[in-house]
């Protein structure tokens, strides 16, 4: 299975949803490098399941075990792993699903493509719990870029037809309110929409369903001159890790498809100095990237989260096994809507893949 990415900075992840442990191994990361463990853990502790009624009530603790690359709080140079203990597994709940492929899930593409010897437990390696990895990987990211005053922000750009205001509605965006959107279980620009949002999520969980959403990411503080045109765009970059994320079937960048119903003169971001003198664009349509490098505005793009696959309320399938057609009621604990949850998976991987870039240094350095 791949579980490689990375150029300037190198990912290996491993594990299976409940296997004995997950995690990842970092390649790449400067040497002395402080990290704040606390913080890695407030990211974590955003993804990790069991919180409240909006989530699945499997618990996981989530605290990564760092086994090399670290030493007295910073990194030492040499790769740096961590594994995750998964303590919380009812693989039971999945037994029937060896030979029963669920709809919307896995199961039977990656039966074809491994032959039958993929763990089939909790979805086993396609899982979404495997962002866990990704998560405490791009918590150490966002701190490097931090210190380069880079900082990554998401919201609920909408629940089902639910609509949350956009990054470009906003006069400013704070970095103040970036970090109270962390503290939320549902970011919005527009806290009025919130009780619309949880309602609807309740009900979709009461009829044994689910519902999907989109996730708007913006990064603040990047400089021109990132990126490079055609294969190592910055959209390629980030569209790579975006769709690496469980439940991603599309992305936007800037205005997104909407660009296409402006003429260029709309579509156009024009340049002007700023009061410092430094360069900006009148809007950005093209969301901080041309070419495929930033020209120094906001990098902003949504991501489509689909619903959750794994429901309770009955669908048509087949068994393989037997060669029949039959019905599935999925059991066990899901979530009936992962978009809170995904919100710190992509901030995760955009500044991972932002990293990578940046170690890759701009053209003029």
């Amino acid at each position: 299975m791949s579980g490689i990415w990375g150029k300037n900075l190198q990912l290996s992840l491993f594990g299976e949803s409940h296997g004995v442990a997950i995690g990842i191994t970092i390649n790449g990361l400067p040497p002395g490098l402080e990290i704040d463990m606390e913080q890695v853990l407030v990211e974590m502790a955003r993804r990790a399941p069991g919180k409240n009624e909006l989530t699945t009530p499997r618990k996981e603790k989530d605290h990564p075990e760092i086994l090399s690359g670290f030493l007295d709080g910073k990194t030492t140079g040499a790769p740096l792993t961590a594994i995750i203990w998964n303590t919380n597994t009812r693989s039971k709940d999945y037994s029937v699903l060896k030979d029963v492929m669920r709809p919307g899930q896995a199961d039977y593409p990656g039966r074809v493509r491994y032959n039958g010897h993929n763990d089939h437990r909790g979805s086993g390696h396609f899982s979404g719990r495997i962002t866990a990895p990704l998560v405490f990987a791009g918590a150490i990211c966002q701190q490097w870029l931090k210190q380069k005053g880079v900082t990554v922000g998401s919201h609920i750009q909408s629940i089902g037809t639910i609509e949350d205001e956009t990054f470009e509605d906003q006069e400013t965006v704070t970095l103040e309110q970036i970090e109270q959107f962390k503290e939320e279980q549902l970011p919005l620009f527009n806290a009025e929409k919130k009780v619309e949002m949880t309602d609807l999520i309740l009900e979709a969980k009461e009829d044994g369903d689910s519902v999907g959403g989109v996730v708007e990411t913006f990064v603040l503080g990047l400089d021109a001159g990132y990126g490079n045109p055609f294969f190592d765009s910055v959209e390629s970059q980030l569209a790579h890790l975006v769709f690496a994320v469980p439940a991603i079937k599309g992305i936007e960048f800037g205005t997104g498809f909407d660009i296409t119903k402006m003429r260029g003169s709309e579509a156009n971001d024009e340049y002007y100095y700023d009061e410092q003198g430094r360069i900006k664009t009148r809007s950005n349509n093209n969301g901080g990237i041309i070419g495929g490098i930033t020209y120094g505005m906001p990098i902003v793009f949504r991501a489509a989260v689909k619903p959750p696959a794994s429901i309770k309320k009955k669908q048509q399938t087949i068994n393989i096994q037997e060669g029949t057609e039959t019905e599935l009621e999925v059991e066990g604990r899901h979530d009936p809507c992962i978009v809170p949850r995904v919100l710190p998976v992509l901030e995760a991987v955009t500044a991972i893949g932002l990293m990578d870039l940046m170690l890759g240094g701009q053209s003029n350095e």
